[in-house]
C-alpha cells in the first residue's frame, strides 16, 4: 500500500535518531544542522520546548522531539545536534529547531518506496507521519514537520509566560534580527 498522504516534490529526505528510532523529514524544509550548543529555557513553556537557542543573531526556539513523542527526553552527547527547520504553517514560515540524537544521511526514496502509516485505531492518531520508508530492510518513520509542530500549538504553548523570551516567541517563533551573535 502506498502512502495516500502527499508527498513533498522532493523525494529526499534527512535522516536521524530520536530514542534509536529512525525518523525523516523532508530534505527541502532543513535549513542548517548545527551542533547542540547553549540552549536557554524559556520559564512556562511545556518540558517539550527545550528553550531557545542564538542562531547568528536569531532566537530560535528548539523542540525535543522525544519527549513530544512521549519518549524520554534527548540526552546531551557528542554526537547531539540541531536540525534547523523551516516550517509552513497557516501561510506562514517559522524557524525552529529540533533536537536529535544523531543525524544519519540523506536518502532518496521514490513513491513505491514509502507506504503508508499504519492504521492504529481511532484513539492513536498518525496525522502527523506520511509513511513509512523502506531502507535497508528497515523502516524509517517520515514526519509531516509542519504538522507535528503546528504553529498554533507552539503559540498556545509559548503565550502564557511574562518571560521577555517568550514574548519573542510568541511574537513570530523566530527571527529576530539585531540581538547580536552569542554563539
Amino acid at each position: 500500500m502506498k502512502a495516500t498522504t502527499a508527498v513533498t516534490s522532493s523525494n529526499q529526505y534527512l535522516t536521524f535518531f530520536l530514542a534509536g528510532e529512525e525518523y525523516a523529514i523532508s530534505i527541502l524544509q532543513v535549513t542548517d544542522i548545527i551542533e547542540c550548543g547553549a540552549v536557554t529555557k524559556v520559564p512556562g513553556t511545556p518540558s517539550w520546548i527545550r528553550g531557545v537557542h542564538n542562531l547568528r543573531g536569531a532566537v530560535v526556539p528548539v523542540i525535543d522531539l522525544a519527549v513530544k513523542f512521549g519518549m524520554p527526553a534527548t540526552v546531551i552527547t557528542r554526537r547531539t545536534c540541531i536540525v534547523i527547520i523551516e516550517l509552513h504553517v497557516d501561510d506562514e514560515s517559522m524557524i525552529m529547531g529540533v533536537m536529535a540524537d544523531a543525524v544519519n544521511q540523506v536518502i532518496e526514496l521514490n513513491g513505491d518506496e514509502i507506504q503508508a502509516a499504519p492504521a492504529f485505531g481511532p484513539k492513536v492518531s498518525v496525522d502527523c507521519i506520511v509513511g513509512m520508508g523502506s531502507s535497508n530492510g528497515k523502516f524509517i518513520i517520515i514526519l509531516d514537520i509542519d504538522h507535528v509542530l503546528s504553529s498554533s500549538e507552539i503559540l498556545a504553548a509559548t503565550a502564557s509566560g511574562d518571560d521577555v523570551e517568550v514574548g519573542l516567541l510568541a511574537e513570530g517563533a523566530g527571527v529576530v534580527p539585531e540581538l547580536g551573535a552569542q554563539e
